[in-house]
Parts: structure tokens; sequence; C-alpha cells
């Protein structure tokens, strides 16, 4: 259709409105329509090319949108009717233009579910001619799940507009499964709005905050959407999971206003933070995002996308997709700017009510559009320096007049214009551009009030729980609403999006958070209640320890009250109290406090609620499971025959206590009526295997942390493992995510029962009382005959494999609270951690790289988010042999996020947490608290409960001493802080140097004037060099530092000058760079001592004590310089370390290993290691002492300041 107005024609008599509108009508003509496909619908990039970009073609058709509703208000002339229709089946052709070209890669769209492989991705441009792909799919960035999202967000809007887009049930399954592509976009890197990833354009994605913030925004708006509108039904209605979107929402806010790791700020944000996304609630950190955007990137003619771009620059290489590193300081305050952001800035003032702020953007947009003979404004692309003016531009920034270059019009902005012209003269309302009133999400909201059921498991514990006068119902009581674990939730929403025509699975993703669990779901004539996976034993051991799931229940309740947002109905909780959580037959007194809290109706201040599950059914959350139905077979009133198979078969027996299969295993030997002599020469041999597993090596408390040697770094059953992939295993439940059993080397003792015959050891198996002798026995037949080995059958016929022993000595071991055993068998099974991904990414995006394995040798980092089965597969990789280690491992991930997400003040001054060292450093720290060998250590460690071990972790992280006590008639150690805690969570090098801040809070401590101590200087050498932890400000410092010298080595490893040129002082991969080369060093206490000699080199720099330093800086030699004077001072005064290393030369001793007698790493004496860092007898003063005496760029005479008093 061609609409026949010029600004010669006619104009016929109307009103003033419908003048203006006809105007705008012939602008938004001009600039878009009259590109568009007639067949496909879609738009192309340009006159001249003719891709169809996805996010391009969205924005741009919301002018024809906006005008449709604009002409619906202001209609003069029936003919106007007209208009308003034809403009809006416009907009339905290009949205269906783009689902239909999308709905030709659904293949892809599958197999991106389960890879999340760039190259599996749904491409991000297409032919408008055709609607058919225009590059393969490795010829494009095409990884854009911001463009995805928006496509649903407006859809969205649109659809609750009252347009019609989507047709028929295959379709509304696939938009099912673009939420499945967009849900896990908080740990999937992507190419972002600007197509290239990291900024300098090598095809590297990264993690961005903008498509986080989109796909936070577009299942938010898609989730209970009905797609065929008011002509709809329970079908057609799109179900997002809320806890995905809270994840992408978690990471987003911890990322703002930071856009990724190699772009520090991005005027994308902008439509994040406002029009379309209002991803955002927290309105300081709006404002927060948006006036760094304006410091850093705003100019005279629009917004630089982010800083150093160098795209259409004079300085930019056209003939190169990409930069190198060094190149991309040419760009800096040459970038150029955008006007489309001016657009973006006024529609975000415009929805806020500020029309000063509007008037501000509204007066420099109609300084910078070009205007027409015929009156039509345009807007261009982008706003470059010219050549002739960049060397003014650098001397004197924002001082040159720009050229339009690019495209004019620029169509993406030339829509939002029309869209902000629109708004500012009431031709169109707020609410009508966003129906779903997603601009209301950062108003203040009342507080939530939690509903807590509590159940009780059977009769028994309902009569003990009576006894604290808490009147509770068992399981059985509920009825008619059906209680169910998480799992089953789970699987049903696996069902989900799934259809057979287009080959589409459904869902993934077998996580369901607390947000989805604390709803109520119905299913035809049955109500559902789900308990929360943190209480699911099935799914993860830490379930089983009270004092952890109460802990963790105390924060989910508040987790609640803060991200219950956009749901009808309050949320309830249920909660399931069972036998194995009891202790000693009692129900454990911490549980009672917290139940007494709840009926009190405040805990962890959040509003409560305890009561039955039938009086919270009308104030509760309900989600109609419709899904469920058989829509394929024509038959939605009736069950998926494979969903009511799974309800009949698993419901009924989900809290039915588990059949032991051990007994059962040894049904065949009677038959043979085999008689077993008990050779205990065999029996010692299978005792202990799993403890030689052990990859954890701690020295003695007087021998701390020797230099290993490479044969000494890994233990003797790991060494030389071949880790490749092997049968497989399955994990526990099952699931579609593959799970790799590595190939394992048999210790000496497994090599001596290698031809005992397997009825043998199942008849050891069967009549041995011990747990430990039963995991022993257990792990050599999984070693030797695999997890799927076939041991016997139940009376039933049921077969019984290995993988069932396991299975009940697991559980086994949870009643009994035996935790080495549970997490090695956990980690045979295959347990996972809830959340894991999470957890990393959590990690990563507050810029802490994590790193599994123990060093130095068996290390492998984390520096990007991974699927579940890729993190799984890379720990216990890592770990080799020992499972223990491995699911110790995901515990600590596990506890680590909840630390930085709660007091992100423990991690200051960390980069990289290398997990095997603190995993080590606990050990160490057991050792030193219960005075025992590292053995011994070791296996208290493992042995410790869920919730002691995140005690004991966070005491090693805030550095505060502590006490082990054994706890009950099991033995088990509890943590309890010392009244007296000296050390503080800030390292004091800084602090010494005259370079304390006091902005923090951990900086405002009051430190104890205790005393020093013997042991405490080196424990906290030990502890800062273990989590990684740094001086503020080191990394620039030691930026500074390489720009005076060629370089500095450290153990051997090069941190060249030439870094400061690829680099800025501030960039996280400079930090990465020397982080990389301290992490060589395997004893932390030697690592920390080579910080603070790197401290003392950076005063050279810093002070211009020497005009240069004409020599590459050797940093060990520091270090022993100052131990060899700190040893010629303790002999002259007859201090301690006479007693082992300062001595005359040819009188000192070493051990028959090799090492000092005092046990010092790399040769430095412990009675060094052991000094505090200030005073005369200080290793500052010593490191001082000995930089004069090995560098010769020290005036000879006069004097020179010292930083250090």
């Amino acid at each position: 259709m061609e609409f026949p107005y010029t600004s010669k024609s006619k104009m016929r008599a109307r009103s003033g409105s419908g003048v203006r509108l006809e105007y705008y009508q012939r602008l938004v003509y001009k600039t878009i329509l009259k590109y568009q496909n007639p067949v496909t619908g879609l738009l192309p990039a340009s006159p001249t090319n003719e891709h169809a970009w996805i996010r391009d073609n969205v924005y741009s058709i919301l002018a024809v949108w906006a005008l449709s509703m604009a002409y619906k208000k202001y209609t003069d002339m029936d003919e106007d009717k007209a208009k308003t229709y034809e403009l809006e089946q416009r907009c339905v052709k290009l949205m269906r233009g783009l689902l239909m070209s999308m709905m030709q890669q659904k293949d892809k769209l599958e197999k991106f579910k389960i890879s999340q492989n760039p190259l599996d991705s749904l491409h991000a441009k297409y032919s408008s001619s055709t609607g058919a792909t225009v590059v393969t799919d490795s010829g494009w960035g095409h990884l854009q799940i911001d463009a995805i999202s928006l496509y649903l967000l407006i859809l969205s809007q649109m659809t609750a507009s009252g347009l019609q887009i989507v047709f028929n049930l295959d379709e509304v399954s696939f938009v099912q499964n673009l939420v499945f592509y967009i849900e896990s976009s908080y740990c999937v890197p992507d190419y972002g709005v600007w197509e290239r990833g990291d900024k300098t354009n090598h095809g590297l994605p990264e993690l961005n905050a903008s498509s986080i913030g989109m796909a936070k925004a577009a299942l938010e708006a898609v989730n209970e959407l009905d797609l065929f509108g008011a002509r709809g039904g329970p079908t057609s209605v799109i179900h997002v999971l809320a806890d995905e979107a809270q994840k992408c929402q978690a990471v987003l806010l911890s990322m703002l206003p930071r856009e990724s790791n190699s772009k520090e700020v991005d005027a994308a944000l902008l439509s994040v933070i406002g029009f379309p996304a209002f991803a955002v609630d927290d309105p300081e950190l709006i404002k927060l995002t948006r006036t760094t955007i304006q410091e850093k990137l705003q100019g005279r003619y629009g917004f630089k996308r982010f800083l150093r771009d160098g795209y259409k620059t004079p300085k930019e290489d056209p003939t190169r997709l990409y930069y190198e590193p060094f190149e991309l300081r040419v760009f800096e305050n040459i970038e150029c700017e955008w006007p489309l952001f001016f657009c973006l800035s006024m529609l975000d003032f415009l929805f806020q009510g500020d029309k000063e702020a509007v008037e501000e953007y509204s007066e420099a947009l109609e300084e910078i559009v070009i205007k027409t003979d015929d009156g039509l404004k345009f807007v261009p692309e982008l706003y470059a320096v010219s050549a002739e003016s960049v060397s003014e531009e650098y001397k004197c920034p924002g001082s040159q007049d720009r050229i339009a270059v690019g495209r004019v019009p620029f169509m993406w902005a030339q829509s939002l214009y029309i869209v902000a012209q629109l708004l500012k003269e009431n031709f169109i309302a707020p609410g009508e551009l966003d129906p779903l009133n997603r601009r209301l999400g950062s108003q203040k909201k009342p507080d939530v009030v939690v509903q807590v059921v509590i159940l009780a498991e059977d009769a028994s514990i309902q009569e003990k729980l009576s006894r604290y006068d808490l009147q509770v119902q068992t399981v059985q009581e509920c009825a008619p609403i059906e209680v169910q674990p998480a799992r089953v939730l789970s699987h049903l929403y696996t069902y989900l999006g799934h259809n057979k025509k287009l080959n589409l699975s459904g869902r993934r993703s077998r996580d369901v958070g607390i947000l989805s669990t604390s709803k109520l779901y119905a299913l035809q004539d049955r109500i559902f209640a789900f308990t929360p996976q943190l209480t699911d034993q099935d799914h993860f051991y830490v379930a089983v320890d009270y004092e952890l799931m109460i802990d963790t229940f105390k924060n989910e309740l508040y987790f609640l009250k803060s991200s219950w947002q956009n749901m009808l109905g309050r949320p309830v909780v249920v909660i399931v109290i069972r036998q194995v959580q009891l202790d000693q037959g009692k129900i454990p007194v911490a549980m009672v406090t917290t139940l007494k809290k709840l009926k009190s109706g405040y805990i962890n201040g959040t509003r409560v609620a305890l009561g039955n599950l039938c009086d919270f059914l009308n104030t509760s959350c309900i989600t109609n499971l419709s899904f469920l139905g058989n829509q394929e077979d024509g038959m939605p009133d009736r069950l998926n025959a494979k969903v009511r198979q799974y309800l009949e078969d698993h419901l009924h027996k989900t809290f039915v206590p588990r059949t032991g299969f051990i007994h059962h295993s040894t049904q065949r030997l009677r038959k043979k009526n085999t008689t077993f002599s008990q050779n205990p020469k065999r029996k010692l041999s299978y005792r202990g295997s799993i403890r030689r597993t052990r990859c954890i090596q701690v020295e003695n408390l007087e021998v701390p942390f020797n230099k290993v040697s490479p044969s000494q770094s890994m233990s003797p059953d790991t060494e030389g493992a071949s880790i490749v992939s092997a049968e497989p295993r399955s994990p526990s439940p099952k699931e579609e995510e593959p799970w790799v059993m590595f190939t394992r080397h048999r210790t000496c003792s497994d090599a001596q029962y290698e031809n005992t015959e397997v009825d043998e050891l199942l008849h050891m198996l069967k009549d041995s009382e011990s747990l430990d002798e039963q995991g022993d026995i257990l792990h050599f037949l999984v070693i030797e005959k695999g997890l799927d080995y076939m041991t016997g059958k139940m009376d039933d016929g049921t077969p019984i494999r290995v993988k069932d022993l396991l299975k009940d000595l697991y559980e086994k071991a949870c009643r009994q609270k035996n935790w080495g055993l549970v997490r090695h068998t956990a980690g045979m099974l295959g347990k996972r951690v809830e959340d894991l991904t999470k957890a990393v990414t959590d990690l990563l995006v507050h810029q802490k790289q994590v790193t599994v394995g123990m060093p130095p040798y068996n290390e492998r980092t984390i520096t990007a988010p991974l699927p579940n089965s890729d993190l799984r597969h890379l720990i216990h990789q890592a770990y080799g042999d020992d499972d223990s280690c491995a699911m110790l491992t995901q515990e600590l991930v596990l506890y680590l996020a909840m630390f930085v997400r709660t007091e992100p003040s423990l991690f200051l001054e960390m980069l990289r947490l290398r997990l095997g060292l603190i995993i080590r450093v606990m050990a160490s720290e057991l050792s030193r608290s219960v005075k025992c060998d590292s053995d011994e250590a070791t296996e208290h460690l493992l042995n410790l409960s869920p919730f002691e071990m995140k005690n004991l972790l966070y005491h090693i992280l805030s550095g505060k001493e502590f006490n082990m006590v054994t706890s009950g008639i099991s033995g088990n150690f509890s943590v309890l802080s010392n009244k007296f805690s000296r050390v503080s969570k800030k390292s004091q090098i800084g602090t010494l140097l005259g370079r304390g801040s006091t902005s923090s809070s951990v900086d405002n401590e009051q430190e104890n004037t205790e005393p020093d101590r013997q042991g405490q200087w080196i424990r906290r050498r030990r502890l800062d060099g273990a989590l990684n932890r740094v001086p503020r400000g080191f990394y620039s410092r030691i930026w500074m530092l390489l720009e005076r010298c060629p370089g500095m080595i450290i153990e051997g490893k090069l941190l060249s000058q030439t870094l400061t040129q690829e680099m800025t002082s501030g960039e996280l991969k400079f930090a990465l760079q020397v982080e990389t080369v301290l992490n060589a060093i395997p004893q932390p206490e030697y690592r920390q001592l080579m910080v603070e000699a790197m401290m003392v080199y950076s005063l050279l720099a810093e002070y211009n004590s020497v005009p240069s330093l004409g020599q590459t800086l050797c940093v060990e030699r520091l270090v022993h310089a100052a131990n060899k004077i700190f040893l010629d001072d303790q002999m002259q005064i007859q201090g301690d370390a006479t007693l082992c290393c300062a001595k005359p030369k040819e009188q000192r001793e070493l051990t028959a290993t090799g090492t000092l007698l005092c046990g010092g790493a790399a040769y430095v004496c412990q009675h060094f290691y052991d000094s505090a860092p200030s005073g005369c007898y200080g290793t500052m003063t010593y490191l001082i002492r000995a930089l004069a005496t090995i560098l010769d760029c020290f005036p000879i005479e006069g004097e020179i300041d010292c930083a250090v008093s």
C-alpha cells in the first residue's frame, strides 16, 4: 500500500491533530513502510542491503504500531479507521515474518537448548525478500539473546494491546521454546547488541548485562500471557518458571552499571533501565546506571556506544573485522556518537514525566536531525569526527564539529524518534505502549506475607511436635491437596512446549526454585503443593543436614519477601519434617526454636503466616498445568498418556522409605549354597580404599606447606591417571544431562584383591556392619564393574545393580550423618548441587574467577559461565578419583555464592578463588585447631556437616580465630568463634604503606589490641595467600611499576612491560595476567610474601624515589635477600630463629627431604613468615633494607624518603 500524500497535496479540512498525524504518516511511510517487503513483511537494513536483522526490524516497527494506536484515538474520517487497520496489519505481518523465519530454524533451536553452543543459535538476520538465512552458522555472531528477547517482549506487548500475531498451537509451542532459548541468558555468553562480544571484535562472546536485562524483561512479560488474546484458552498460555527471570535479575543487578568484562559501560543499557525493557526495579540503581552512561558516553551529537569504540572512526581500518589489543587506545576520545540514544533517553524521561529533561533531549535532537526539502526530519545513524579534526579532538575532547555518516535515515533510530514525538504531542499515552505496565516495576510495593505450612512425615513426628505446642498435619492429612517433592514438578515441566510436528522436546532444565514451588498447581480436578528443592534429600545431601536446611530456609523466606512480584496471591512454602532430620530420635532444638518464631508471625525480617494448607487455598497463587493435556491428539481435556503413567507410578511412593538392597543382593549366594571363609588379609586389602583416593595434602602443623615437587603434588592414586570418558554413570535422580565416569587407576591394595570373586565381595558386603567398610567394597565394585553391573534380584524379580547398592548406602550414610561417606557416595552417584551454574555465575559477575583442582598442577580455571553438566565434568576431572573433594568443591561453590550475595565485603581485593587451595587451608586450619596430623585433619574436614563446613569456610574468609569442639555422641566437630579475634578481612600491607582506606565497612572494623601470638602472622599470610587476597590498589601499582622497568620475574615467569601498552591500569584483563603469574607459587604464605615484595618495589615508582629502573626486577631475589638480613639480625640478638635457620652457613641443617628444619616454605625461615609486617623487625623493614642492597639505581650519597616508618 502506498500513501499518496506529499507536501504539495491538497490538504482536506480537518483538525490540527489530524494534520499532525498526516505528517507522521508521511514520515513513517518515507522512512520505514516504503521498504517493507510485501511478501515476507520484513524490513531490509537499507535500500542496498537486503538483510533483515531481528533487532532492527522489531525496533523499526514500533513507530508503525504507535501510529496505529494514535489513529485509533484520533479518527476524523472513516478512512482513518482503514488506516488504523492497515498499520496494525503491517505490524502483524512483520512480526509473523520474523516468526516464520525463526520457525524454519526449529532444529537449531532444539540443538541450542542442549548445547548452548553459539554455532547452534538462531540466526540474527535473514533475507528480507525470502525469509531464508543469508550467512552460514559460523559466518556471523548469531548468538544475540537480546534480539530474541526483544522480539518476545514486543510480541507480548502487542498481543496485550489487542493485535493477533500468533495463529495456532504449533506457533504457541514454538514461542514457548523461544522462552527456553533465553531463560538461561544469565549464564550464556553472547555477542550482544553490537554483535561483537569482546570489544576487540575477535569473535569472543561474553556475558552482557544488556542481553540479560532484555531476557529478564521478556520472561516477565510473556509469563501467563495468552497468545490468542481475548479469544484464547488455557492451551494458548505461555508459562515461565519465575525463578528463571529472578536469576536473570540477580545477575543483572550485580553487573550494573557495568556491561561486560571488556565494556565497563554501554549506552545499550538505556533500553534495559528504561523503554522498552524496564528491567530494573531498584530506583537507585537505575539512577546510578543512567548517570554513569551520561557522564562517560554522552556528547553533543548523541551517545558513544562504549569507550574505545572504533566503529566508523577515521582511525579504523575498514578492511579488518577485528582490532589488535594495543589499537584500542587510538580510538579514545574520537568514538562516534549515536543520535539513537538521544531518542531512547527522551523516551525514558517521557515515561517518567520529566518535562525538563524531555525538552533538553528534544532540543538536542532538533539540532542534529537532517531536514529534507519537503519538511521531513531524518535521524542519521551516527556522527563521526572528520579525519582533519582528529588531532584537535584528541587535545580537547568534544571541541570539534562532527559529520553525519552511515545510513540516513537510520531506521531503528527513526522509529524511536517518531514514537517519542507521538508521546510528546500526546497522540498516545505511555500505557498504550506498555499495556503490561512494566514501567511501574520500580514503584514501591507493600510487603509480602509468606505463608508457611509445616507437615510431619508420619504420626510419630506429629506427636513429638505436639509436645512443643506445635499442631501440624501429616502429609496424608492434607487431602485433597497432594504434597510432592520439587523433582515431581520439574519432571512435569519437561512436557511444557513439547511438539511432535516441530520436533521440539520441551523444557530441558531440571531445576525448579523456591518461587516455583511456592505456588499451588491445578491439574484437572486435582491440586498439588510442592516442597522446595532445598529439602529434597534425593536431589542433594545438604537437605539432610537440618541445621543448614534451617539456615537456608530462613534466607529463602527473606528472598521470597523481596522477589515475589507480579503474581496473584501470596507464596506458600511447604516443609516436611522427616525422620532423617531428627537428632537421636528427638526434634532438634534449633528446629523447635525456628518453628516457634514462625508461629509468632515474624522471622528474619519477614512477615509469615503459619497454618494448614487448606487455610491458604484461597490466598495462594495457583497455576494451571493445562499444558499436560493431550493437545496434539486433539484431546486437551485428557492427560498426556506419559504424564498419566508417571503420576500413577511415582506419586504414591514419593514419601515411602526405600527398601534396602544390600540384603537382597546376596540372594543368588544362598541359591548356590556357597560358603565363604573370611580371609582377614583380604578384608584388610579393601579397607581404606576410599581414603586412599584423597587428593588433599596437608603438612603437619610443625612443618606446614613445604615446597612440593611435581611428584608430590598429586596423590599416588591420581598421578598419571588417564582422565578419559568411559561408560556412562547415571545420576540420581535420572536426568538428560550426560554423566561421565572417569577411568580410575587402582591403588596398590585394590590390586591385591582384583581377582576376588564378586560373589565373595557381595557376601562381605552383606555381613559387614560398618558403613565405611561397605563403602570401600562398593567403591571397588564401581571401579571394576561399573554402576550398572547386576548383583542379584529382589523377591519380585526386580534386578539390583551396583548403583542401587550405592544409593542404599548413600541413604544409610545420610541417616547416620556419616558425612565423609555421604560426600563420596554422592560423588560416585553423580549428585549435583542445586543451581551450580547460577552459583558459579554469581561469582563470575562479581569479578571472581574460580579454579578447581589441587594446585599447582591439577588446577582448572572457570572464566566464563558453563552449563551444569560441563561444570560437573570439569570439577570431577580436576580431582580424578577423589569424588569426596569433587562434591566438597560443589558445596563450597554454593556457599561462596551465598556469601558473595550477602556479604560481598568478605571478598575485597580477591580476584580468583582457588578452591583446591582453600580446601587445603581448611584442612590445615583443622590440623592446627585440633592438633592432629594431616590424614586425620582431612578426615575431620570431610566429615564436617554441611552447616559446619559453611561455618568453617566463613571463618577462613573472614580470618576470624576459631576452635573446634566435639558435639554429640557422633563425635562430629562444631566451629566456635573465639571471643577475641585479631585478624580482620582486609590486607594489612596497604595500611603499612600509608594507603589504608576507610570507605569500606570492613576497613572500619576495630582491631583488638591483643598482643601478637606465635603463629599468628604465618597463619594470616597463609590465609591471605590461599584466598589470593592482595592490598587495595595492588594491580594499578604494578601497572605503574611496569611502566618504569622492562619487566618483573616471579618464579621464572615474566610480567613484561608490553602489558601496559595493551591494557589500561584498571582493566580486569591486566589484573588477571598478574594473578596468573602469582598463582604459579604453590605455597600460600610464600605467595603472600612475594606480594609484599612487589608492593615494596611499587614504592619506587609511586614516590619517584629513583629516576629510572633500568633492570628487570626479580621478586624472589628480594624476598631471599630480606630473609638473609633477617637471619643475620637473629644471630646478633640471639632470636628464636637461632634454633633452626639463624646459624652460620656451614652449621645449617636440612631435613632428609632437603627442606628447612623449621619447615619454612621455599627455603625462607618460618620465623620470618611469622613476623609482623611493621616494626624494626618486621618483614617490610627487611624488604626495604634488601631493596637497597640489590638495586644499583639508588644514589650513593644523600638521603631518600622512606614511605614506611
